[in-house]
């Protein structure tokens, strides 16, 4: 069978990989190189961002060779990588307002008006998904600083708590949401939250 073929032909590939064997190495690249380029561009939304989080996987692959296990499928553990890779930078994205405005705006380029009106409708539903996680309490003092514009000292003595606490339900429900948007395999509408400071 040609999957058992891949299999094995994945597993000798590693094996000279293990061993230093740059022509072996070129060819893994070359193998996997445009598939995994394309899975990081679809939610990196970046060519040149896309391309080099596949160029830090490679070499991360290369710099630890001699751990790679030819028992796992390559193909699922190149992936894995590259997702991290790129949740990760999205991650860093979020926090960088440059590289935010950056990604957000190639995004959304080639959006039409229809398009427009769907994303609306997709981001409200993405929100209240992201919002259902976060306990009533949590939730409450999340919505009372993004929905009605309140600081934490306000929060605060509306709720009889201290502002410490508000800060440290905030910065917990910020984290469950910005783990859960991200998560979201439609980047663009990701980004779309953290470009109106929702997160």
């Amino acid at each position: 069978m040609q999957i058992d073929k891949d299999i094995h032909s994945d597993k000798l590939l590693i094996e000279q990989v293990r061993e230093g064997n740059e022509k072996a190495f070129r060819k893994l690249f070359d193998t996997y190189r445009n598939d995994l380029y394309r899975f990081s561009l679809s939610m990196v939304v970046s060519k040149d961002y896309a391309e080099e989080i596949i160029q830090d996987v490679f070499l991360k692959v290369w710099v630890k060779r001699i751990t790679l296990n030819q028992e796992l499928s390559i193909k699922s553990y190149l992936f894995t990588m590259t997702r991290n890779k790129s949740i990760s930078f999205l991650k860093k994205a979020a926090n960088n307002r440059k590289l935010r405005e950056e990604i957000f705006y190639k995004s959304q380029k080639s959006v039409n008006p229809t398009e427009k009106y769907i994303r609306e409708a997709e981001l409200e539903i993405i929100k209240q998904d992201a919002l259902d996680l976060l306990p009533p309490r949590r939730r409450l003092i999340f919505e009372m600083s993004r929905n009605d514009g309140k600081n934490y000292k306000e929060i605060a003595q509306e709720l009889g708590i201290s502002q410490n606490t508000v800060r440290n339900q905030m910065s917990m429900a910020l984290e469950t949401l910005r783990n859960f948007i991200l998560n979201n395999r439609d980047v663009a509408l990701a980004l779309l939250l953290f470009s109106r400071n929702w997160m």
